[in-house]
């Protein structure tokens, strides 16, 4: 008879797996008992507004007539733009942290670009109101002058050619209120990519060297194919934190309650900003309405983070690298 093999992990083993798996399955139960509260507190509106809160740009509950499209909408396009201005900088920051700024340098930035992230989203919207808001109102008035031709650039009302007409027309827009979120997204996606970058294998780097490859050719060969993954990863972090960013939105955003393309034009809306506007002068219903919305964006951010988890899952760092 063949002797049975059986080895006994002992008892530090089982009380880290334990501990792992009671770990995980928390984050698990807290997930759907945050689910289902949500989704218990809406019923009694997605009851009532049924699929059409799907496509009801209006946002009148106690008169019956609310949905999301408009700020649904609005939440996908400042997300979208934050993404745009803050995954180039974040590679190149993380690019430069690790590959080119001297090691004291290297330090300092790590420090400043962790401490950035730690700057509360308030501070950030306050600076786009009262700073960022007027000295981007030019560079929008040209993009609409030169680029107008593009639906998404398109600004109606405003007139190009008369040099004295009011810029009021591009103030609280989508724009605005992308390019500053993207600065609280880009720390957080820089840090990661940054510590990804970091642990490219040492041996493949030399190896490029030997071959007679500069700088640039080491890291697009060895570097950034190796952090593949951290670079989805990290700019899917930053997705998910544009998707509920909150606060920052608030003090910028003009909003409308329309399904708003333009992203140079004032007005915009998100979920996340809607339900801090009218939260404290909410009804029982419109509390309800709110918690629709609540529940709409965490399933939103659920899918978006579990689409990352699988695009990193099947680009894991180091995969690609030779």
């Amino acid at each position: 008879m063949p002797r049975r093999l059986y080895a006994d992990p002992g008892l530090p083993d089982r009380v880290f797996r334990g501990v792992a798996r009671g770990g995980g399955g928390l984050v698990l139960a807290v997930m759907l008992m945050v689910g289902g509260f949500l989704l218990y507190r809406a019923w009694q509106a997605l009851s009532k507004a049924g699929w059409s809160f799907l496509t009801t740009e209006a946002w009148e509950p106690d008169a019956g007539r609310f949905g999301i499209a408009a700020v649904l909408v609005g939440t996908v396009l400042i997300a979208l733009v934050a993404i745009i201005v803050a995954v180039p900088l974040a590679i190149g920051g993380a690019l430069y942290i690790s590959e080119y700024a001297p090691p004291r340098l290297r330090q300092t930035l790590i420090g400043v670009v962790d401490l950035m992230a730690a700057v509360p989203s308030v501070v950030y919207g306050l600076w786009g109101l009262f700073f960022f808001e007027g000295q981007i109102l030019p560079t929008a008035r040209w993009i609409a002058t030169y680029l107008g031709w593009i639906p998404f650039f398109k600004v109606s009302g405003a007139d190009p050619a008369d040099p004295l007409a009011p810029e009021t027309v591009y103030t609280s827009s989508t724009l605005i209120a992308g390019v500053v979120v993207a600065l609280m997204v880009a720390p957080i996606a820089c840090s990661v990519m940054r510590e990804v970058f970091s642990q490219a294998p040492v041996g493949e780097r030399e190896g490029a060297f030997a071959l007679g490859a500069t700088r640039w050719g080491m890291i697009s060969s060895v570097v950034l194919p190796f952090g593949k993954g951290g670079m989805i990863g990290g700019t899917m972090l930053g997705l998910g934190r544009a998707l509920g960013e909150t606060i920052g939105v608030y003090l910028i955003i003009s909003p409308v309650f329309e399904i708003q393309w333009h992203v140079l034009r004032s007005g915009s809306s998100s979920v996340a900003a809607l339900i801090a506007l009218r939260y404290g002068e909410a009804s029982e219903f419109g509390m309800s309405a709110l918690m629709a919305a609540g529940f709409a964006l965490f399933l939103m951010t659920l899918v978006v983070n579990f689409a990352a988890s699988s695009i990193v899952a099947r680009s894991r760092s180091g995969a690609a690298s030779e």
